[in-house]
């Protein structure tokens, strides 16, 4: 698929982020003199052709007050890895939870959680209320919190 003039301006404009609003995608139909329909129909058409290849949101967790961030690293047994990660993801104050293979003998860590908060002593609150609800006291885990931020930022397609 070759990409038209409208096309590129469209993937000029989310590029930098979905407008904030309750109908994102008629705003950018405004800016581009075009129907919301049409729109969400060329995202769709140029997603199909590999154009673009996902759409996701990137969260700036800083500026919305939530200043304490920590990555909590498990060590689950195996055979427990995916009841575990299901239970914890299933928690509010849980915003990503994932599988990765241990790097023995230095990090025997498999499952990690991220959780924003905003401060240190809520984390903490929050990571000692999920061992004690998912019955965690014998898995072994680190809290490991963020001490910078880097630049957060969707795909660039243009």
């Amino acid at each position: 698929m070759v990409l038209n003039a409208q096309d590129q301006k469209l993937i000029a404009l989310i590029q930098g982020g979905l407008p904030l609003s309750s109908r994102p995608y008629a705003e950018l139909g405004r800016q581009l003199g075009m129907a919301e329909e049409t729109v969400i129909q060329r995202i769709r058409n140029m997603q199909e052709d590999g154009i673009i290849k996902r759409m996701g949101i990137v969260v700036r967790h800083h500026e919305l007050g939530y200043t304490a961030n920590a990555m909590v690293v498990w060590d689950v047994p195996d055979e427990q890895v995916q009841r575990v990660g299901e239970a914890l993801g299933r928690h509010a104050c849980v915003t990503l939870c994932y599988q990765r293979p241990r790097r023995l003998p230095d990090w025997p860590y498999n499952l990690f959680c991220m959780i924003h908060g905003k401060d240190r002593e809520r984390v903490l609150n929050y990571i000692e209320s999920l061992v004690e609800s998912e019955n965690l006291q014998d898995i072994p885990y680190e809290v490991l919190f963020s001490g910078r931020r880097f630049k957060q930022r969707g795909a660039k397609y243009l």
